[in-house]
């Protein structure tokens, strides 16, 4: 049975002041976890981060990687250069990249592509907004999502990780049923199984608005296998507090 994976999406919040306070507290709570925890850090940050966690229970994560392997892209970094850092998971495709830098399915891919060329974990974020979901798509764009993926990758789609988060439950306060998430994880679950005979090797993350109170109920739903956690990750007692759930 794999352990659960919990990982911190800190989005472009931090200094370095409080990242080496937020990562000392979490280290001095965490003990020897019986789930994996990553921590995906704003890109400035990861040698602070990298020299922090080195040697710990805790992964290195980014948030973003350029679909270029190298040359004239002022501003992107690439996969090569978050290898050098230690980088074991990288987002790809988090919904505020698709609606804020237009990031479409077939970019998301390619992102997928290069982190894989690299020996680093993908995370692929898939999910829908709330007008998709009130209009019954969530399953159609769900699968659209990721079937892009699985299209570019389908020789190493096992080496992936998915995070599924509704957009409509990100930063909102809402989050999705347990029923609901459980419902798509089943449906993101059987489209893997369909593209690899290893998928079982892939963790399955629930990312809408996860946090203390609602951990423990999600990650009992058996196609639940993580949690992608943004602002109760920057929180240790709230981060401490759902990794737990996952033990």
């Amino acid at each position: 049975m794999k352990k659960k994976l919990i990982a911190g999406n800190w989005k472009m919040n931090g200094s370095l002041a409080a990242n080496e306070a937020l990562i000392k507290n979490l280290l001095a709570g965490l003990g020897t976890p019986a789930c994996q925890v990553a921590l995906c850090v704003p890109s400035v940050y990861l040698a602070q981060c990298q020299s922090l966690v080195n040697g710990t229970a805790i992964d290195l994560g980014a948030q973003d990687v350029s679909q270029q392997p190298e040359g004239a892209f002022t501003g992107e970094v690439s996969s090569a250069m978050l290898q050098e850092f230690g980088v074991r998971y990288v987002l790809v495709g988090h919904s505020e990249r698709r609606q804020y830098h237009f990031e479409t399915d077939a970019g998301v891919a390619v992102k997928a592509q290069r982190a894989l060329a690299c020996g680093i974990t993908p995370i692929v974020c898939v999910g829908e907004t709330l007008a998709e979901r009130e209009a019954g798509r969530t399953e159609e764009v769900v699968k659209r999502q990721l079937a892009a993926v699985i299209h570019a990758n389908g020789h190493c789609i096992s080496e992936i990780v998915v995070a599924y988060e509704p957009v409509w439950a990100i930063g909102t306060g809402k989050t999705a049923s347990t029923e609901q998430a459980q419902q798509v994880h089943a449906v993101l679950r059987a489209q893997l199984k369909a593209a690899s005979p290893q998928a079982d090797r892939i963790h399955l993350l629930y990312g809408g608005s996860m946090n203390a109170a609602n951990a423990a109920q999600l990650l009992a739903q058996p196609d639940i296998d993580g949690g992608l956690v943004g602002g109760a990750s920057l929180k240790a007692p709230d981060f401490l507090s759902i990794i737990a759930s996952a033990n």
